[in-house]
């Protein structure tokens, strides 16, 4: 049955609560902390709550989020047709301070219960914002983009990664968390080049920020290819195993370091690690982890450990591929609703959002400037990637009211 506007404005704002709901369920709460037995109850809202909660908005919100609750200011959310509980809860939630910025705490500080239930009401009455009518920006898969800014790369440390020149390094079964920031340190010259590598002086420095995190992505994900160097090693291995007691510490058993921040040492370049051994003791690389414990090495000692890592097969490095936005998507769409039109009270809707909006909640809750186990949980794992690709997918959606129905109990 067709429903027209007016009529579903109505009913979009009939009923504040939704349903009579037996208790919080905490973790589909996006901020608020209510107090131990309390229930969202329902409350009707009728046309002169409306009106009522439009004076209100017009007083105190309109300012940022405009009359009709669709926001022409940076940073500021759409709140037009907003699940009506989920902004009660909100904006309890800035009044308790559970949820801090200055200017929402000025404005709702003094407002009632009641008030605040009209403007809900309100807001939630009115239609949606619309989509975006410009071009949603383009998915880059970090993957494919990564292999891409790595093609001047296999020169030297060869096909995937996999090194067929002695002194040149295996980039493949590094950490992207340790690949990446050594990368950059090449970058900013942090980690001097010496005169021989002008080549790859040039093309690191063709890299920006975002290539260098998607080749280190890349790197990491070639499983199939994971091999040790394909160069020869001198030295005595079995010796090199026993003078690696402390290495063991940082660069793990059988050198498949388990701290990202630290590389593996294990199918590594022989050449590439003696001249790193050698940096480390002269000072010509500045640690002060690696340089004490390279000064109590002998050359013998050096080569012969160098030896036993270039010897061990290296392991995968435990990275998973990231997801595109739509596959990121099905999993927010089970709180957020069918493209991010939320049909839960208390959560909500995400379709044509501001994408600036949603990139910066979805980095407070990494932060923790937001509060909530299971957004904390979401987007921790999220990349700056997948970030911008989920507010992207979100921003474009048709944004669509939903309407509460309650039902008579039997």
């Amino acid at each position: 049955m067709a429903i027209d506007s007016k009529t579903r404005r109505f009913l979009a704002a009939l009923v504040l609560g939704g349903v009579a709901l037996a208790s919080w369920r905490m973790d589909a709460i996006a901020q608020s902390a209510p107090k131990p037995g309390d229930e969202l109850r329902p409350l009707f809202a009728m046309g002169s709550d409306i009106a009522d909660g439009k004076e209100l908005a017009v007083a105190s919100c309109a300012k940022c989020h405009n009359v009709d609750g669709v926001s022409t200011t940076k940073g500021v959310p759409n709140i037009a047709g907003q699940r009506p509980s989920y902004m009660y809860l909100e904006l309890k939630a800035y009044q308790s301070g559970a949820r801090a910025n200055a200017d929402m705490v000025q404005k709702v500080k003094f407002l009632s219960d009641d008030a605040i239930a009209k403007v809900a009401a309100y807001y939630a009455s009115l239609d949606p914002a619309e989509p975006p009518k410009t071009e949603p920006p383009k998915y880059i898969d970090p993957v494919l983009a990564g292999k891409t800014a790595a093609i001047p790369c296999a020169k030297c440390h060869g096909e995937n990664g996999v090194s067929q020149k002695p002194g040149v390094p295996n980039l493949i079964g590094m950490a992207p968390k340790y690949l990446a920031p050594t990368i950059s340190a090449y970058k900013t010259e942090d980690r001097k080049l010496d005169a021989k590598n002008e080549a790859m002086k040039t093309a690191i420095s063709n890299l920006s920020d975002a290539d260098v995190e998607h080749v280190a992505l890349y790197y990491a994900l070639q499983t199939e290819n994971l091999t040790r160097a394909q160069t020869p090693a001198d030295g005595d291995a079995a010796a090199g195993k026993e003078a690696t007691a402390k290495c063991t510490k940082c660069h793990g058993d059988g050198g498949v370091s388990t701290i990202p921040a630290n590389p593996s040492l294990a199918g590594q370049d022989f050449g590439y690690l003696l001249a790193a051994l050698h940096s480390y003791k002269d000072g010509s690389r500045d640690d002060d982890t690696m340089g004490p414990v390279a000064r109590k090495l002998d050359d013998v000692t050096m080569k012969n450990v160098a030896a036993y890592y270039a010897g061990l097969d290296p392991k995968p490095v435990a990275v998973a591929k990231p997801l595109s936005p739509a596959e990121w998507a099905d999993k927010c769409d089970r709180c957020h609703g069918a493209n991010g039109n939320s049909t839960r009270p208390n959560v909500p809707a995400l379709a044509a959002q501001h994408i600036d909006y949603l990139e910066a909640v979805l980095r407070e809750y990494q932060t923790g400037a937001r509060q909530s186990p299971e957004m904390a949980a979401m987007s921790g794992v999220l990349t700056d990637d997948d970030i911008k690709g989920i507010a992207a997918h979100y921003a474009f959606q048709k944004a669509r009211a939903v309407v509460f129905v309650t039902v008579p109990s039997k």
